[in-house]
C-alpha cells in the first residue's frame, strides 16, 4: 500500500503542476480576447487565428484542468446522500464512483480520441477558415486531458482504499471553492 500511496502522491504532483500552469492560460486567453477585440473595433483588423487560439485555450483550460479539479474536490457533486455519510461512507462512494464511472469514461474518451489526434497530426490538418490554425495541437488536448483525469482518478481510488484500510487520512476535504 505504501508504494501505491507513493504513486498517488506522484500523480497528485503531476496534476498539481499541470493545473497551476493551466490557471495561467485563463490570463493568456483573457489578454488575447481583449487584444482581439481592441484590434477589431479600434483598428478594424482581425484574424481567424486569434479567435481560434481563444477556443484552443478554452479547451486547454477545461481539459488540462480536469485532473487538477478532481484532486481539489472541485467537480460538481449532488450531496443529497453523500453529505450524510461519514468519512468511510464517503470513501466507499468515491471508490465505487471512481471505479465504475470515472475511470471507464476517462479511459474510453482518451482511447477514442487518440486516433482522431493521430489522423490530424499525420495530415497536418488545418482549420478550414481563412488564416486558421493547425488542428492537431487542440486535438491532442483530448487524450491528454482525459488521460490526466484518469490518472487522477487512479490516485483518488488509491487514497480511498487507504482511507478504508486505515493507512491514509484525507486532508480537509472541503470543495475547492470553500478552501
Amino acid at each position: 500500500m505504501k508504494i501505491l500511496l507513493g504513486l498517488a502522491k506522484l500523480i497528485d504532483a503531476i496534476n498539481e503542476r499541470v493545473g497551476r500552469i493551466t490557471i495561467w492560460l485563463v490570463l493568456v486567453a483573457t489578454l488575447i480576447s481583449a487584444g482581439n477585440a481592441l484590434a477589431r473595433y479600434v483598428l478594424s483588423d482581425s484574424s481567424n487565428a486569434w479567435l481560434e487560439i481563444q477556443w484552443y485555450l478554452f479547451g486547454a483550460i477545461f481539459l488540462l484542468g480536469a485532473g487538477y479539479t478532481l484532486k481539489h474536490n472541485g467537480h460538481v457533486r449532488i450531496d443529497i446522500l453523500y453529505g450524510r455519510f461519514g468519512i468511510r461512507g464517503q470513501a466507499w462512494i468515491d471508490l465505487l464512483g471512481g471505479l465504475f464511472f470515472l475511470l471507464p469514461l476517462a479511459i474510453l474518451m482518451a482511447w477514442l480520441a487518440w486516433p482522431i489526434f493521430l489522423d490530424s497530426w499525420r495530415t497536418l490538418e488545418h482549420s478550414s477558415d481563412s488564416g486558421g490554425l493547425l488542428r492537431w495541437p487542440v486535438k491532442l488536448l483530448l487524450p491528454l486531458g482525459f488521460g490526466l483525469l484518469a490518472l487522477q482518478g487512479v490516485a483518488e481510488i488509491i487514497k480511498r482504499i487507504g482511507v478504508l484500510t486505515g493507512r491514509y487520512q484525507l486532508p480537509d476535504k472541503k470543495p475547492a471553492e470553500d478552501v
